[in-house]
C-alpha cells in the first residue's frame, strides 16, 4: 500500500472512452504513464473530471486495478467516493479498500443538500468504515455544500481524515485553515486558475485538471514554486492560464479531454448526457489550446528540485 502524504501534484484523471462509450483502458494507462513520467505524486480515479456521475463502481474498481499494474510501489492511487447515501458510501469504501485503493477523495452526499451536521455525520461514517487516508472535497460552488472551519473542527477526531481539496475559490481559505489547524489537515488547491496563488500562500499540493493534458508543465509550476523559484514558476503559469481557465467551465470534461487529445494522451469521447463539442464552441476551445501549444515554453530541470 502507498499511503498518500497529500503533498504535491495529484491529477484528477480523465476516464477515456471509445466511441461506443466503453472505457478505453489502453489510453487510460497511456495518460497515467505520462503523469508518472512527469513526476506527479499520486492520482485520483473517478473524480468529477473522471466523469464519476457516469461510471459504475465496478468500473472504478477496474480502473484502480489496472492502474496498480503499472504504478510504482510507492505511488498512491486514490479513489473518489461520490454517493447519494451513507450506506452506499460506506460499502464502496470497504470494497475499494479491499481492492487495493490507497486512499479516498470524499464528496458530500450527492443529490441532497445536507446540512452541516448531516454532512459531518456522513463524513464520519465513511471515515469509521476504513483505515485509509481521506481527503475531503470542499467545493460549494459546484456541490452547494461548504465544509466550514467548524465542521473540520468536528472532523479532526478522525485521524484518517487528513486533507482537503480546497475548491471554495476563496484563496484566503488556505490561510484560515492554516491559522485554525496548522498542519492537521493538508491543503490541496482544487482550482487550476488559483494554483500558483494558493501554493504561494502555503497550500501543500494541487489536485490538478489540465495536468491531464500538460503533466510536465503542471509539475514544473508546483516544484518551482515550492523551491522558491517564483519568477520561473510564474512565467510558466502566465503562459498556462488561458488553458487553465478551461477547468472552471461547466464543460470542463469536454474541454480538458480536447486538450489531452491535442497533446496525444487523450481522446474527445464522453458519455451521455455529455455530448461532444461542436461548431463555434469547438472552434473556440481548439483555438485556445493550439495558441498555447504554439508558444509552449521550454521547461527548466524541475525534476532535480
Amino acid at each position: 500500500m502507498a499511503t498518500p502524504n497529500w503533498i504535491g501534484v495529484y491529477p484528477a484523471l480523465l476516464t477515456p472512452f471509445n466511441s461506443d462509450e466503453s472505457i478505453d483502458e489502453k489510453l487510460f494507462l497511456k495518460n497515467l504513464q505520462a503523469q508518472i513520467d512527469a513526476g506527479v505524486h499520486g492520482v485520483i480515479i473517478g473524480g468529477s473530471l473522471g466523469e464519476a456521475s457516469t461510471l459504475l463502481n465496478e468500473e472504478k474498481i477496474m480502473l484502480l486495478k489496472r492502474a496498480k499494474l503499472i504504478a510504482p510501489m510507492n505511488f498512491p492511487i486514490i479513489l473518489n467516493i461520490a454517493e447519494s447515501t451513507t450506506k452506499a458510501a460506506v460499502a464502496f469504501a470497504k470494497e475499494a479498500e479491499a481492492s487495493g485503493a490507497d486512499g479516498f477523495m470524499l464528496l458530500p452526499p450527492m443529490r441532497y443538500k445536507s446540512d452541516d451536521n448531516e454532512t459531518v455525520q456522513y463524513f464520519k461514517a465513511v471515515a469509521a468504515a476504513t483505515s485509509l487516508s481521506i481527503m475531503i472535497y470542499n467545493n460549494p460552488v459546484d456541490y452547494k455544500i461548504e465544509v466550514t472551519l467548524d465542521m473540520f473542527e468536528a472532523l479532526k477526531e478522525h485521524s484518517n481524515i487528513q486533507a482537503v481539496k480546497e475548491s471554495t475559490r476563496d484563496v484566503s481559505n488556505v490561510t484560515r485553515m492554516k491559522n485554525r489547524f496548522w498542519d492537521r489537515f493538508k491543503i490541496l488547491c482544487g482550482v487550476d486558475t488559483l494554483a500558483y496563488e494558493e501554493l504561494c500562500l502555503g497550500a501543500d499540493g494541487w489536485i490538478a485538471g489540465l495536468v491531464d493534458a500538460f503533466p510536465e508543465e503542471t509539475v514544473a509550476i508546483y516544484k518551482l514554486t515550492k523551491a522558491g523559484k517564483l519568477a520561473e514558476a510564474l512565467s510558466i503559469y502566465r503562459w498556462f492560464l488561458p488553458v487553465l481557465e478551461l477547468d472552471i467551465h461547466p464543460k470542463l470534461v469536454q474541454y480538458i479531454k480536447l486538450a489531452a487529445t491535442h497533446t496525444g494522451i487523450g481522446s474527445p469521447h464522453v458519455r451521455a448526457p455529455r455530448l461532444p463539442l461542436t461548431g463555434e464552441e469547438l472552434n473556440k476551445v481548439n483555438n485556445i489550446i493550439t495558441s498555447a501549444l504554439a508558444k509552449r515554453p521550454n521547461l527548466p530541470d524541475y525534476r532535480s528540485l
